[in-house]
């Protein structure tokens, strides 16, 4: 992209997360960067380092609205329109797929798939008065690989790099580039909010992981992974780098991990990534546990 002053408006910019990270990264780098969260108080940080806040509930047809107006009645002077929107505010759900609450799995695709489709489609008229429009997806390496306990939150992103890959071909004749950011190990808040953590979620009673109940659990809280990760700052500067740069890629994969990842999921034959995958996750030990008790069960 140019690097004439862009306006840059990034959804999910609560302290700790990765929208807050890239906020200040654009900000650093000289462009108007609109960083918006649900809970605008939340944004006081980033205000006062110059950067314009502004309240925006993705999962809220009002809000949105409003947000659009506030940008379009503050864009800056000599902007012909909003040049990048940065679809970042996401929720995460972490349960086996047997014992996944439908209900929590709804109000999940609600805020990945349906709130990011919503926010483009308001966005939309504004990105178009750009004379270089970019949308970012903010998906996850999880949106090609499959990992244990996260199948809810990864179908949730792979929808949304699926809906990227469509919308890149569908706004291409608007001039519109769609670009899809795949993250991996990063450290942030995301994990210590989950709903194992902060809502004390379990395995319900009768589950079939009842015998590995102990070390599911602990899995799905994803302790483990907490101190793994670039920080945000880095990671945050690597993605602005590369978005600013002359040709963006379509698909930017970045995080600890995700070179990697990303061979992986392409290598024909994924034996070996499957086996990584399930130590890392203990789902190795999940699995001597069940079979041990279904040996024992059918002993009797």
């Amino acid at each position: 992209m140019s690097p004439s002053k862009l306006t840059i408006l990034i959804t999910g910019c609560s302290p700790g997360g990765m929208g807050a990270a890239l906020a200040i990264a654009f900000h650093r780098s000289g462009h108007h960067v609109y960083a918006t969260a649900r809970n605008p108080t939340k944004l006081l940080p980033l205000q006062e380092q110059g950067i314009q806040t502004s309240a925006l509930d993705v999962t809220s047809t009002s809000s949105i609205a409003s947000a659009v107006s506030a940008v379009t009645a503050s864009l800056p002077k000599g902007s012909n329109g909003l040049d990048m929107l940065i679809n970042n505010a996401a929720g995460s759900y972490t349960m086996p797929i047997a014992d996944a609450s439908i209900d929590k799995a709804k109000e999940l695709f609600d805020v990945n798939v349906w709130a990011q489709i919503a926010v483009t489609q308001a966005f939309i008229p504004l990105l178009l008065k750009s004379n270089q429009p970019m949308i970012v997806n903010h998906t996850s390496v999880g949106s090609k690989a499959a990992l244990p306990f996260q199948g809810i939150y990864n179908a949730s992103k792979a929808a949304l790099a699926m809906l990227s890959e469509t919308l890149h071909l569908e706004l291409s004749p608007f001039g519109v580039r769609v670009v899809d950011l795949k993250t991996a190990g990063v450290k942030t808040n995301i994990i210590s909010n989950n709903n194992v953590n902060t809502n004390a979620d379990r395995l319900p009673e009768g589950s079939i992981y009842a015998p590995a109940r102990e070390v599911v659990e602990k899995a799905m809280s994803q302790e483990g992974l907490m101190d793994k990760g670039i920080t945000a700052e880095q990671w945050a500067d690597e993605v602005a780098t590369l978005l600013l740069g002359k040709n963006p890629p379509a698909v930017i994969w970045r995080g600890e991990s995700a070179t990697l990842a990303r061979m992986a999921v392409a290598m024909p034959c994924g034996g070996l990534f499957e086996g990584f995958i399930k130590k890392m996750t203990k789902l190795d030990v999940v699995e001597e546990i069940i079979k041990e008790s279904r040996r024992e069960v059918a002993s009797l």
